[in-house]
Formats: structure tokens, C-alpha cells, sequence
């Protein structure tokens, strides 16, 4: 039987915030995320990584939807960038993004498939010195190609639902779920990357084979939108210096905890996934993180 999260790798990939601590000291994360009709990924995976303890977050996005997210998400530096006609991200801003400075990277969350996102993530995948992680169409943006993995420049976390896993290695969804743990650790091995495959019972898988599976969480967080909350607190924790792993694990141990403890006020039916974000600092604190 795999071993479980718990608090103590919280812990590990996460500490008190120091006394002498500024904005310039607990991370800087480059988020590259969003297009037109998708505002609400970008929303909020990045409010989730504010409440991860990020010391400054830096959205990139399509400008057609900066006056939403600059409304919303106060907190954030914002990157308005050109788009193309359906109001994605459009490729040619790949050189501007490589040059921000950032100690980590969250592609995906929102900017859809096509030409250009194809483009500019698996740019990023080749060219990117910072660690990454890659959520939702930035997982979709190299299924047709994942050995793209292997040329990555820095640490990689994906964080694929069974749906987006399947892409990957041409299977169902049901295949994936037939055999999660050695899916999960066959992928990291043969890519090396870090697996965040999510699900009840989310598996996380290291290339060297350490696997860990996580047993917070509830069906309450089976909404559009909870992926990129986990994506943004898993990015937060490694912009701030986590091992990939070890964040990549916390961050589940987080995201369903949180959702454990909005579903315990709100029930399961009518929790949202901002209500996960809303209950992070209590997760935190319950490991001992303030």
C-alpha cells in the first residue's frame, strides 16, 4: 500500500513566514494563463497562489480580459499580452515571458488549444531555466507529443486529471483509472517529471519512483475550477523554494483539506471552488503554517 500525505510534508515544503520577510524573499511566480471566455481559471488559480504565500505574482494573460482580472485579483502585477483573433495568447509574446524574472512558472490554466498555445508552451517546456508547473491545456497543448518533456530546461510538476492523462498516452480515461498508481508512476519515470495525477485518491509520483496518494478532499471540490486552484498552490510552493515533489504533494494535502473544511460550512452540493481558497489559511494553520 502507498503511503500517504500528511502534515508533516506540508512542513517540509512549507515554513512560517519569517519576521524579516518582504515581497522579494518568498518567491516570485510567473503565471501565464487565461483567454477570452476563460477568465475564471486565471481568477482563480491565481488567488490561490496569493493565499499560498507567494511573495509576488506576476499574470500573464490575453489583454482582452485584464479589466476583469485586474478588478478582481488586486494583488497581482498583470502582463497584458497580444492575442490572437479568438482572444488567446499569441505566440510571438513567448521571448517577452522568458525574460520576466520569476523563481517559478504556472502554464495552462485557462489558454486553451490552438496554434499558438501549442507554440508558446512547448517554447517554454525547451527554453524555461525555472521550475514549471504544467496544469490543464498546457497539458493539452503536447498531447499529441509529450516526449517534449524530456528536453525541459528545469524541474517540470504536470497535475492532469484522468481525462488529460489519457491524452497524454493515448488511452481512456477508464484505462488511466484501472491502474492509477503505475500510470502515474510509469509517466514520471519515463518523462521525468513530477505526476500530480488528481482524482479521489490523487496519486503523486516522483521519476525516481517515490509515490505518495493522498486521502484529504471530498466530492464536494468535483467542480470546474478546482484544478486550478490546486494548480495555483502548487505553483506558489514552488516558486517558493519547495523540492518539486514535496510541493507537488503538500499542495494536494492543502488544496483537499481546504476543500474538506468549506464542505464541513457549506456542505458538498453548494461548495464552489473559491470557497476552497477562502479556507486555505485555515489549512495552513491546522499544519502549522502561519
Amino acid at each position: 500500500m502507498m503511503e500517504r500525505t500528511s502534515e508533516a510534508v506540508v512542513r517540509r515544503a512549507a515554513a512560517p513566514r519569517p519576521d524579516g520577510a518582504h515581497k522579494g524573499t518568498m518567491g516570485t511566480l510567473l503565471s501565464v494563463c487565461g483567454c477570452y471566455g476563460m477568465a475564471g481559471a486565471c481568477m482563480l488559480s491565481s488567488r490561490a497562489a496569493l493565499r499560498s504565500g507567494i511573495g509576488l505574482l506576476k499574470c500573464a494573460l490575453p489583454k482582452s480580459i485584464y479589466p476583469i482580472l485586474a478588478g478582481s485579483v488586486p494583488e497581482s502585477v498583470y502582463l497584458p499580452l497580444e492575442e490572437n483573433a479568438d482572444g488567446r495568447i499569441a505566440a510571438r509574446g513567448l521571448p517577452y515571458l522568458l525574460e520576466q524574472a520569476a523563481d517559478a512558472v504556472l502554464l495552462g490554466c485557462g489558454i486553451s488549444v490552438c496554434d499558438d498555445t501549442r507554440t508558446l508552451t512547448q517554447g517554454f517546456i525547451r527554453q524555461c531555466a525555472k521550475p514549471m508547473v504544467l496544469d490543464a491545456d498546457a497539458l493539452n497543448c503536447i498531447a499529441a507529443d509529450p516526449s517534449v518533456l524530456r528536453g525541459a530546461q528545469a524541474p517540470v510538476i504536470i497535475t492532469p486529471h484522468p481525462a488529460e492523462m489519457g491524452r497524454l498516452l493515448g488511452v481512456s480515461a477508464r484505462d488511466v483509472n484501472a491502474d492509477r498508481e503505475n500510470t502515474a508512476r510509469s509517466f514520471a519515470a519515463r518523462y521525468g517529471v513530477v505526476v500530480v495525477l488528481k482524482g479521489a485518491g490523487t496519486v503523486i509520483a516522483a521519476p525516481d519512483g517515490k509515490a505518495l496518494i493522498n486521502m484529504t478532499g471530498n466530492s464536494g471540490m468535483a467542480t470546474g475550477g478546482s484544478g486550478d486552484v490546486l494548480a495555483g498552490i502548487c505553483a506558489a510552493l514552488l516558486a517558493q523554494g519547495s523540492a518539486p515533489f514535496d510541493c507537488a504533494a503538500a499542495a494536494v494535502y492543502l488544496h483537499g483539506l481546504a476543500g474538506d473544511f468549506a464542505a464541513e460550512k457549506l456542505g458538498r452540493t453548494s461548495m464552489l471552488p473559491s470557497d476552497i481558497i477562502e479556507e486555505l489559511p485555515k489549512a495552513f494553520m491546522t499544519c502549522g503554517i502561519n
